[in-house]
C-alpha cells in the first residue's frame, strides 16, 4: 500500500509542479501559481501521515516505509532545484523567456559545485534518518526494526557513493577547453 502512496506523490509532485507553472506561464497568474507551488510541500506531509497511518494500524515495517522516508529526504534536499529548474525550463519553453544554458564547469568551480551537491545528498540522507528513527519509536519493536534500519544504510551508501564522486572531481576537475580563462564556466544552449 505504501508503495502506491509513493507514486501518488511522486505523480503529485510533478502534477502540481506542472499546474503551478502552467498558471503562472500560461494565465500569467503569478499569485494563484505562488499558491500551487507552496502546496508542493503538502504532498510531503501526506505521504509521511499515510506512512504512520499504515504503520498505526498494523502495517508490518518494510523496506517501502523506508522508501517513503528516502523519498521525503530526497523532495527536502533537492526539491527546490527541481522546482526552480523546471520553472526557469517553463519560463522559456511557456513564457517566451531566454532559453536556459547549460553550464559546463571545470577546476576549481567544479570541485565546489559537486561538494554543493553532495551536502544536499546528506542533508537527504540525514532527513531520510531521522524520519526512520521516529518510524522505528513509533512502532516500538526492535525485531521490526530492521526492514527500516536497512534503508539508513542506503541512505548511507548514497552519501558515500555521492562522495567518491566529488573526490574524483577534487582529485580531477577536468580542464576548461583552450581559450578558456581559468574558472571561466562554458555556457551553451541546450535544446
Amino acid at each position: 500500500m505504501i508503495v502506491a502512496f509513493i507514486v501518488a506523490a511522486e505523480i503529485a509532485f510533478w502534477v502540481v509542479l506542472a499546474a503551478g507553472l502552467a498558471v503562472r506561464y500560461l494565465l500569467r497568474r503569478q499569485r494563484a501559481s505562488t499558491v500551487l507551488l507552496l502546496a508542493v510541500p503538502l504532498i510531503d506531509v501526506a505521504l509521511l501521515a499515510a506512512t504512520a497511518w499504515d504503520l498505526r494500524s498494523g502495517g508490518e515495517p518494510s523496506y517501502t516505509h523506508g522508501l517513503a522516508a528516502l523519498y521525503l529526504g530526497f523532495t527536502v534536499a533537492y526539491g527546490h532545484s527541481v522546482i526552480a529548474w523546471a520553472d526557469r525550463h517553463a519560463a522559456h519553453r511557456l513564457g517566451g523567456g531566454p532559453r536556459p544554458p547549460k553550464l559546463e564547469l571545470y577546476g576549481r568551480e567544479r570541485t565546489a559545485y559537486e561538494w554543493r551537491i553532495w551536502t544536499r545528498t546528506l542533508l537527504a540522507a540525514a532527513v531520510t534518518v531521522v524520519v526512520i528513527e521516529a518510524m522505528i519509536l513509533f512502532v516500538d519493536d526492535p525485531d521490526a526494526a530492521t526492514p527500516l534500519r536497512s534503508t539508513e544504510g542506503a541512505a548511507a551508501r548514497a552519501v558515500g557513493i555521492h562522495a567518491l564522486v566529488a573526490l574524483y572531481y577534487t582529485i580531477w576537475p577536468g580542464k576548461a577547453p583552450s581559450g578558456l580563462a581559468p574558472g571561466e564556466a562554458v555556457r551553451r544552449d541546450v535544446g
